[in-house]
């Protein structure tokens, strides 16, 4: 990134967003990061953060209510964008959460964890939500997997998950009674499931990746 130019962090009352700001802090070589709920900021940032924790309807009412959801689509069309958890889900048509549309700026839905599938190969009862670490197998090469080895384990908490239809779009999957894509990627928008800034040094490595990101 050259000198002064802002990295935002958007912020629709979501989710704790300081620690996200923090790990991007640390990675960023002095780059003034943003957590902020103002569409100029964000339309005026070199790039844009679009983590989230909560429920699909919850979250696509805030972003409406605080007027974020054109600025949200117009960064993911133009600016290096990095979705994380609900981020990455909102980014998709629609969600079995609430029965919610969301961004519609990839196809596809989002679909909870269905009963028949939470068992382990053992046969044990998987819990929902995932929680925990898990792996992700790297589907196709991207500059933000630069410097992490594949199947790397990364901090996941959610009970729903994306399952893009366009296998060109999928960048990572992982497993958990099914297999689930957890990271997408198109153009200039990268997206995961999981939880960057909770996942050691993997994931300070994929912000520091994404800041340095030129797509």
């Amino acid at each position: 990134m050259r000198a002064g130019q802002t990295i935002a962090v958007i912020d629709y009352g979501m989710g704790n967003l300081r620690s996200v700001a923090k790990a991007i802090e640390h990675v960023a070589a002095g780059a003034p990061v943003v957590v902020t709920a103002d569409p100029a900021q964000v339309a005026a940032a070199a790039r844009v953060v679009f983590p989230g924790q909560g429920a699909m309807p919850d979250c696509m009412r805030e972003l409406e209510q605080r007027g974020l959801r054109p600025a949200v689509i117009a960064a993911a069309r133009s600016k290096p964008f990095l979705g994380i958890c609900i981020g990455e889900q909102m980014l998709f048509a629609h969600s079995e959460e609430g029965d919610a549309a969301g961004l519609g700026i990839f196809p596809g839905s989002v679909q909870r964890f269905p009963a028949a599938n939470m068992h382990g190969a053992d046969g044990s009862r998987l819990k929902v939500p995932h929680m925990g670490w898990n792996t992700v197998a790297q589907k196709k090469p991207h500059p933000l997997w630069a410097g992490i080895a594949d199947h790397s384990r990364f901090y996941f908490v959610h009970s729903y998950c994306v399952q893009a239809p366009d296998s060109a779009l999928c960048a990572g999957t992982t497993d958990y009674g099914l297999s689930f894509t957890s990271a997408v990627a198109q153009d200039n928008i990268f997206a995961v499931q999981f939880h960057p800034e909770k996942s050691a040094r993997d994931g300070l490595q994929l912000l520091k990746n994404f800041v340095e990101w030129h797509p």
